[in-house]
C-alpha cells in the first residue's frame, strides 16, 4: 500500500500546479510517497491517484458550525477532580461554568468537556458519576452562551446525557472501540464527532508501547475508524482524526507523529492536534510541572497548523490565540 504525505507551504507565490491543501490557505506542490517496503521519497502532484488528490484538497465541511478552512481552538474543561494539568480546579458547576466563561472570553472556539481523566495511569470512572460531573456543567454553560460544547467521553450514556444537555460533538479517546453503543448513538443524534487514536486505555497505555510504523501504522487504525463511522451513518464529513499524541506513544512515537503529521489529510476528514502540557513537552522542554508548559506546548500547536492541522486542543486559551493570530499575521 502507498500512502501520500503532502509537503505543506504557505506564502502567496504558489509554482504553477500546487494544489490548495484542505480547501484552506496552504498548499503542496510534492508529496512524499511512503510504502512500508522501500524508503520514502518525493513525487511530483501530478503523480498522486484522484481519488488522494481529492481527499487531500477539498474543502472541510463546518464541524459544529465550525468554519474548518481556518484553524480553531478547543479549550480543555476537565471538571475531574484528578485532572494532570488543573489539579481538579474545574470540577463542580460553578467553578466549570467560571472556567468556560473565562475560556470563551479569551477566545476558544469550542469546548471541550470532560468528566473522565485521561492521563497515563487513571482509573476508570463509573458512568453515573462521570454523567454527573458533565451533564450540569454543559447545561450551565448553555443557559449563557451559545458557544460549541464537545463531549470527551468513551461511554454512550454519558454521550447521551451530554447531547441532551446541550454538547454537539462526541469526543472519543478509546476511537469509538470502548462502547458499542456510542457510534450509533452519535449518528442517530446527527452529532460530529472525533475519533482518537490510542494504544490500549489509560491505565496501561503507557507500559511498553510497541509498533511496526508509528505513522502509517496509526493511520491505518484511523482509516479503518472513519469507514467502520461511516458504516454506522456517520458522514465522513462529520469525523475529525486525532493521532493521539501521548495516548501509548513513547517520545519518540509523538515526534515521527509530529514530524508526518499532514499525512492524515489523505483521510479527508479534518484534524485535531491535542499535544497541550503534554509530558513529552515537559521533557523536551525541561520544564516537570505541566501547568508552566504554556510555551512548549504552543510552539507544537503552531507546527501543527503549519502542517494544516484545523483543530488545536489546549488548556493555555488566551496565550495560543494569541499565538495564532500572529502565526497568521506573518505568514
Amino acid at each position: 500500500m502507498m500512502y501520500y504525505r503532502p509537503l505543506v507551504r504557505h506564502g502567496e507565490t504558489r509554482p504553477e500546479g500546487a494544489l490548495p491543501l484542505a480547501g484552506g490557505s496552504l498548499w503542496f506542490s510534492e508529496v512524499e510517497l511512503l510504502t512500508r517496503e522501500a524508503p520514502p521519497r518525493i513525487v511530483p502532484v501530478g503523480l498522486v491517484p484522484a481519488e488522494v488528490r481529492h481527499r487531500l484538497t477539498f474543502r472541510r465541511a463546518a464541524i459544529a458550525g465550525l468554519d474548518m478552512t481556518r484553524p480553531k481552538i478547543m479549550g480543555i474543561l476537565n471538571v475531574t477532580p484528578d485532572s494532570f494539568s488543573d489539579g481538579g480546579r474545574h470540577a463542580g458547576v460553578d467553578a466549570g461554568v467560571e472556567a468556560a466563561q473565562r475560556m470563551m472570553a479569551e477566545g476558544t472556539d469550542i469546548l471541550d468537556i470532560g468528566g473522565e481523566s485521561t492521563r497515563p495511569g487513571a482509573a476508570f470512572v463509573p458512568e453515573d458519576e462521570e454523567i454527573a460531573r458533565t451533564s450540569p456543567v454543559i447545561a450551565a454553560i448553555r443557559t449563557i452562551s451559545e458557544v460549541p460544547i464537545s463531549i470527551d467521553t468513551r461511554k454512550a450514556s454519558v454521550a447521551m446525557e451530554a447531547l441532551d444537555a446541550g454538547a454537539q460533538l462526541v469526543n472519543d479517546v478509546s476511537g469509538f472501540t470502548f462502547d458499542a453503543a456510542l457510534a450509533p448513538l452519535a449518528a442517530q443524534a446527527g452529532a460530529p464527532v472525533c475519533v482518537m487514536h490510542s494504544q490500549g486505555d489509560p491505565e496501561t497505555m503507557q507500559n511498553d508501547p510497541r509498533y511496526d510504523h508509528v505513522l502509517l501504522d496509526v493511520y491505518d487504525y484511523l482509516e479503518q475508524q472513519v469507514d467502520r463511522l461511516e458504516a454506522t451513518g456517520i458522514l465522513r464529513d462529520q469525523i475529525v482524526v486525532d493521532p493521539g499524541i501521548g495516548f501509548g506513544k513513547t517520545q519518540a512515537h509523538n515526534l515521527t507523529l509530529l514530524k508526518g503529521l499532514s499525512l492524515f489529510h489523505g483521510l479527508g476528514c479534518p484534524i485535531l492536534l491535542g499535544v497541550s502540557r503534554k509530558r513529552f513537552i515537559g521533557d523536551i522542554g525541561q520544564e516537570p510541572q505541566a501547568d508552566k508548559r504554556a510555551p512548549g506546548s504552543i510552539a507544537v500547536a503552531l507546527a501543527g497548523v503549519a502542517n494544516g492541522v484545523q483543530m488545536l486542543r489546549v488548556h493555555d486559551v488566551a496565550e495560543t490565540a494569541q499565538a495564532l493570530r500572529l502565526w497568521q499575521a506573518t505568514r
